[in-house]
């Protein structure tokens, strides 16, 4: 019988860049929509319906060995795997958990040292395009961008003793759902939410504003808020240590924010330019940028983290370097990917307006994150 690899076990191949065949065996609507991706990944897609009969047409289209099959959620890639070891091909795995597995998976990856002996994690979700961070300092952590499968990062605070004593979003998200209020629920941690992205929820938070200094373990690593509009009218980046600069949706990579996930974009598009035009402007150059999201794999370096110096991006990022505003706004408000699937729904389940079952939640994340401009 074929054996299954882990989401995990997938996740270091691609970072480490170690060559992986898949054969994806969704229907091809959702394999066009989201699939594995990597520098190192070769990829064939073909219907699972079209192999009940067996698998002799494929055979020459795959590699006679070291082959990966994925569906969505486990049972079809099995069977279809064990169909391919049965008709000669060697070393056949299938992912456990199928696709839904490697949505949700959270890759821990450390982007450095804070003072008096802190440190900062990246949590790279892979399949989602997503990250989160850890701030750990002297027994206490703090959680920011948390997604809503929780259990990794009570893990990994664990593992370092440490007691998750801080949550925050940088924004209300609407691509993922956010898992800050459970965090909350299991820690007693506070929870901090902009109040201008806040006025429709339905439960207790720390309001985040401008300014707020933010302090995690007994050497006080500080946190500082710094109220930046644009992606969402209540989005605030961070400052970490002096260091680091988590931009929240506003400041990607190779991209920048999109004001519309809310309807507004005309509305927001000026605020937008403000931050990114005026705001971050005024930031020291040496700022290490950490977004909350990626859209391509080429964002993500050799070691797996995804990160740039402010300065550098100023240089490079096409989204920084458009000079006449006009042109500016007809960038972001007329080159808008597709809406994240779900996102209304999304946002009510992130102001606590509703609150379903645990598998359907998981299905209203399935897919990419969309919140760049094109």
């Amino acid at each position: 019988m074929a054996t299954a690899m882990t989401a995990k076990d997938i996740a270091r191949k691609v970072i480490d860049k170690e060559e992986l065949f898949i054969l994806d065996v969704r229907n091809q609507k959702e394999f066009d929509d989201w699939k594995i991706e990597g520098d190192s990944v070769e990829i064939f897609n073909t219907p699972y319906f079209d192999l009940l009969d067996g698998v002799d047409d494929i055979l020459g289209k795959i590699p006679s060995e070291n082959v990966l099959v994925v569906c969505a959620k486990e049972g079809s890639s099995m069977m279809v795997a064990d169909m391919l070891e049965e008709a000669g091909v060697k070393n056949v795995t299938y992912l456990s958990g199928g696709m839904k597995a490697w949505s949700e998976y959270l890759e821990p990856v450390k982007i450095g040292e804070l003072s008096d002996g802190g440190e900062l994690y990246q949590f790279v979700r892979l399949g989602k395009g997503c990250l989160s961070y850890m701030v750990v300092s002297e027994g206490e952590a703090m959680v920011i961008d948390s997604n809503r499968t929780i259990q990794p990062y009570l893990d990994f605070a664990e593992e370092k003793q440490a007691k998750i004593v801080q949550v925050a979003d940088t924004h209300l998200h609407a691509d993922h759902i956010s898992g800050g209020r459970a965090l909350r629920e299991e820690t007693g941690a506070a929870y901090w939410l902009p109040p201008k992205d806040a006025t429709e929820v339905t439960f207790d938070y720390k309001a985040l504003e401008d300014g707020n200094e933010i302090k995690v373990g007994t050497a006080k690593i500080d946190v500082q808020a710094i109220y930046s509009p644009g992606h969402t009218i209540g989005s605030t980046s961070f400052i970490i240590d002096e260091k680091y600069l988590l931009t929240g949706d506003i400041l990607f990579v190779e991209s920048i924010g999109r004001p519309d996930l809310a309807g507004l974009a005309e509305d927001w598009v000026g605020d937008l330019r403000q931050t990114l035009y005026s705001r971050y402007q005024n930031l020291s150059d040496d700022l290490i940028v950490l977004p909350a999201h990626f859209g391509k794999m080429s964002e993500v370096a050799d070691d797996g983290t995804v990160s740039a110096p402010l300065g550098k991006l100023y240089e490079e990022n096409e989204g920084l370097n458009v000079e006449d505003e006009g042109e500016f706004r007809k960038m972001v408000t007329e080159n808008l990917p597709p809406q994240p699937n779900s996102y209304q729904e999304i946002r009510q389940v992130n102001m606590g307006q509703i609150a379903p079952e645990d598998e359907e939640q998981r299905e209203m994340e399935i897919g990419p994150n969309r919140c760049a401009v094109n």
